[in-house]
């Protein structure tokens, strides 16, 4: 029971991961209908920009401080993010408005092969480290209970309880704040919302700020654990199983579907893997993707679309 219970936690830590990931995807896909292949370009391009002005300020102020270096770098990693969102819907979005949905899908393909050559040139292509304090040793807990315990990483802990917090938080911004009402009403109707005075450029700025932060956020954390490297773009593509499962509209969908996924991968590997070579892992959250798209194409919490003619 012990060694299911650590299983279990473990996959629900990595799930919340997940879904912070995913809740990129949910956030412009609710403001504007487009599903973002950019968010993992945008998680290491933020992790990039955390990594290097981490480095970077301390060296150009002569303060030798790690707190002061982490904080000084999320603070212009954030401000780099807000101006790239600025950028993007300058350049790109303003002129697609009301544009076929495959037209605004290639262009954040364009948006991802740019800010992955963008990041190579400006921040370098080498292994970078992002060290935030984040203790990496295991605790072992309720070893009154269990016999030997159940061991947690302490990092992958903390990393879910932040998930958690800022998940929690967008969540009350969406239901909450006249600004997240006014995403949502733009996401159901774009020249709808601007009838009614809802400016549209403004908000699609704001949602992909907030989009970001959730990709700086991500990155620090994925970054901390893997080190911050080119294949940290790939972490979006474990995230896109999580989308499909919880609904592309729903945030609570992108944190339940994580969970499930978090989870299902854990226990698949360890109880089913023996079964069948191993490598479980891997696929699972994609067949279960598959399922889903087969029976079920708008996910857990989506919402069902119905064409009347």
């Amino acid at each position: 029971m012990g060694f299911f219970l650590e299983t279990l936690l473990g996959g629900l830590m990595t799930g919340m991961l997940y879904s912070l990931v995913a809740l990129g995807f949910v956030l412009i896909f609710k403001a504007s209908g487009v599903f973002n292949f950019a968010q993992g370009a945008m998680v290491l391009f933020a992790a990039l920009a955390m990594a290097r002005f981490a480095e970077w300020i301390p060296q150009i102020t002569g303060i030798e401080d790690p707190i002061f270096g982490n904080i000084a770098g999320f603070i212009c990693a954030a401000g780099v993010m807000f101006i790239l969102a600025w950028v993007i819907e300058k350049m790109v979005l303003r002129h697609l408005v009301n544009q076929e949905g495959t037209t605004l899908l290639m262009a954040t393909l364009g948006i991802t092969y740019f800010l992955e050559g963008a990041g190579q040139t400006i921040f370098g292509s080498d292994i970078y480290k992002i060290d935030v304090g984040m203790p990496k040793d295991p605790v072992t807990i309720f070893e009154s209970v269990f016999p030997g315990g159940i061991l947690i990483n302490k990092e992958d802990l903390i990393a879910a309880l932040i998930a958690a917090v800022l998940v929690a938080l967008l969540s009350v911004f969406f239901q909450k704040t006249a600004t997240g009402r006014a995403l949502r009403a733009v996401a159901d109707d774009h020249q709808a919302a601007q009838s009614i005075g809802i400016p549209l450029n403004r908000i699609w700025v704001i949602v992909w700020c907030v989009a970001g932060i959730t990709a700086l956020v991500a990155g620090i954390i994925w970054g901390s654990k893997l080190g911050v490297q080119f294949s940290l773009s790939t972490v979006a593509m474990r995230a896109l199983p999580v989308v499909i499962l919880g609904g592309l509209t729903s945030v609570p969908g992108a944190i339940i579907g994580g969970l499930i996924i978090g989870v299902g991968e854990k226990l698949s590997e360890i109880y089913i893997g023996p079964m069948v070579g191993g490598g479980i892992e891997i696929w699972f959250a994609y067949v279960l993707a598959l399922v889903f798209l087969l029976f079920r194409p708008q996910g857990l919490f989506g919402e069902k679309i119905i064409d009347r003619v």
